[in-house]
């Protein structure tokens, strides 16, 4: 765990210090040997179980596949924010890199946690890095109120869940998820039980977020740089799903009646947000509404409590992760270059450039769950978890995976087929460096399929 965690708080001093020539080059290559390390944890000696460094940090296969996605996000937001950070003064541009490589430091903490006390903290303290990137370098007017909405939905969702582990100490005496796997079931019986239960999970269902808490996503995204988006979709709506699969194997009692009402929120959130996504004109806030549905997916399959469920929402989280994240860099690339996110002003674009066509292909068939790429993967274990729960979900989940393709055709053909609009006039050509991200990005998702283990979680 050291290994990783101590060449990113070095990475502070290096940002500061280097000349401003090399600024850019030194911290991208430096974080990408820091991503280059963080492979070894996929390396397992033990069959089962933890492997850790620490009484307070450790890995395991559920939050390895996690960190190495988080190790992996930061070289790529780095290259992604180049071009419109580097004409910013130096010291904004040294702060931007450092709220970044702070935000990767808090979430291998909060990963790499086994006091879930030290998760809820790391978990809060990704919020800082977040609302400064969204409202210094967010690009609109509106990204006061984009941050404003973050905060205070992820905060009031938290404050019930640190009262709940509060509780949690007093009646177990201890918060080491390494012990209460193995402590007494909790007699849960009475309706402060049932509060309990829903502030142990709402935090984490705000975060992910679930369809009706979801309100603070589109506004953040839409808001936020592109390095703000490509975190915000990759990593911090996992902390979500994450906290969600730590907190549930110790609510087991009451989990099979409360849970009902949030399953039912997921499935119908798969709908309503595809329905939205059809309707949308930004590009960005239609990505940022396929997010909520894919995240609806993966709080069904782990509401659910099963084998496959679990490893359903790893496979789909991970996948999710990299390719939402690669059609946020498209996103701005498009944007860099007709300085509009509206899809009808900004059509026809394989005629100008033809490569970022085939990546903008590649990633949208990713995000509709092609097959064989781990997306389809994740959505089939989880639809087949959720049809034996109760086969009344598959008229739900079918609708969705229909709705999914549906949309990702029209913002295809929306941005790319076509003829161009008049007012597009002398686009510069996309850059190597837009295509190393775009390889980096979709790369790991097709190599992915031929050793899925690694990221299916406790089930192998």
């Amino acid at each position: 765990m050291l290994k990783v965690l101590i060449p990113t708080i070095m990475l502070f001093p290096t940002i500061w210090l280097t000349s401003p020539k090399w600024l850019w080059t030194i911290t991208t290559a430096n974080s990408f040997l820091i991503a280059l390390i963080s492979l070894t944890w996929l390396k397992w000696t033990l069959d089962t179980g933890w492997t850790a460094s620490n009484m307070y940090m450790a890995t395991d296969p559920l939050s390895t596949p996690l960190l190495v996605l988080t190790c992996w996000l930061l070289p790529l937001m780095i290259l992604a924010s180049q071009n419109h950070i580097n004409p910013e003064p130096i010291g904004r541009q040294r702060m931007y890199i450092t709220l970044l490589t702070s935000l990767q430091t808090f979430l291998i903490m909060a990963f790499g946690a086994t006091e879930i006390i030290m998760f809820y903290i790391m978990f809060e303290a990704t919020l800082i890095p977040t609302l400064f990137i969204i409202t210094r370098w967010g690009n609109q007017a509106e990204r006061l109120n984009a941050g404003t909405y973050f905060l205070f939905y992820t905060l009031a969702g938290s404050l019930p869940l640190l009262v709940a582990l509060l509780l949690l100490q007093q009646s177990t005496g201890t918060l080491s998820m390494l012990v209460l796997q193995h402590s007494e079931p909790l007699l849960l019986n009475t309706w402060g039980h049932k509060i309990w239960w829903a502030g142990c999970l709402i935090a984490f269902l705000v975060k992910m977020p679930l369809y009706g808490m979801h309100l603070w996503l589109p506004k953040a995204h839409v808001e936020a740089p592109v390095a703000g988006s490509m975190i915000l979709a990759a990593v911090l709506l996992k902390l979500g799903g994450y906290g969600m699969m730590r907190m549930m194997v110790m609510l087991d009692p009451l989990s099979k009646q409360l849970a009902y009402p949030f399953i039912v929120l997921a499935l119908w959130g798969i709908i309503m947000t595809g329905l939205v996504c059809l309707r949308q004109t930004d590009l960005k806030s239609l990505i940022a509404y396929s997010s909520v549905g894919h995240m609806g997916l993966v709080a069904g399959g782990i509401l659910i409590q099963t084998t496959w469920g679990f490893t359903g929402a790893i496979i789909l989280m991970i996948a999710h992760g990299l390719t939402s994240s690669a059609l946020f860099c498209l996103a701005n690339t498009s944007y860099e270059r007709t300085h509009s996110r509206t899809m009808i002003l900004a059509r026809g674009l394989q005629m100008v450039l033809p490569l970022a066509t085939v990546w903008w292909f590649i990633a949208n068939l990713a995000n509709l769950a092609l097959p064989p790429l781990p997306n389809l993967m994740g959505e089939l274990m989880i639809i087949t978890a959720l049809f034996n729960w109760s086969p009344w979900t598959i008229a739900l989940t079918g609708m969705g995976t229909l709705i999914t393709a549906n949309y990702s055709l029209y913002m295809f053909l929306t941005s790319q087929r076509g003829s161009m609009p008049e007012h597009i006039m002398n686009l510069p050509p996309s850059h190597t460096r837009e295509h190393l991200l775009m390889t980096l990005h979709l790369l790991p998702v097709i190599l992915l399929v031929m050793k899925p283990e690694i990221m299916w979680g406790w089930c192998y």
